[in-house]
């Protein structure tokens, strides 16, 4: 099972600012209506696993902080809500269909933009970097955490 993930947030929705100036430096992952992204939060993510934050739908898309996973999956309270995007009619409190997972801060770090990420030849394996991946969750082999750790010094 992995333990480094890359979850992709829109800085509009949810930046590493925000999670930065969030109590606690915590934020529930909210909104995720992917059901490959929500099996990953259900059946493999667990607290204390790695996260790289990874910025997208933006003008320079990339990893721009380092996060942990802090609890449980649980169900994602913008589902019951008809003023959410995130609603979903056919989903109900007693049978949830999407999860949130609650992400901690570890550190902000400079962008490391995907151009540049792309040039990597360590990480050309990255889920993110495949043509057509549009999952938010993806899981990071040791290997890949490890390459952009040395990138982003440490």
């Amino acid at each position: 099972m992995p333990r480094y993930w890359l979850m992709k947030s829109e800085p509009a929705e949810a930046s590493i600012d925000d999670l930065a100036g969030a109590p606690g430096q915590t934020l529930p992952w909210t909104g995720v209506r992917n059901y490959q992204a929500r099996n990953f939060m259900r059946d493999q993510m667990q607290p204390g696993d790695d996260v790289l934050f990874y910025h997208s739908s933006c003008a320079e898309p990339g990893i721009a902080g380092l996060a942990r996973i802090a609890g449980r999956p649980q169900p994602d309270s913008t589902q019951f809500d008809p003023g959410s995007p995130y609603f979903d009619a056919r989903s109900t409190p007693a049978q949830p269909r999407w999860l949130q997972i609650d992400v901690t801060l570890v550190r902000k770090t400079r962008l490391l933009p995907l151009s540049e990420m792309r040039s990597c030849g360590e990480l050309a394996t990255m889920q993110v970097l495949r043509r057509g991946n549009r999952l938010s969750i993806t899981p990071v082999t040791n290997a890949e955490w490890q390459a952009v750790l040395a990138r982003l010094g440490g």
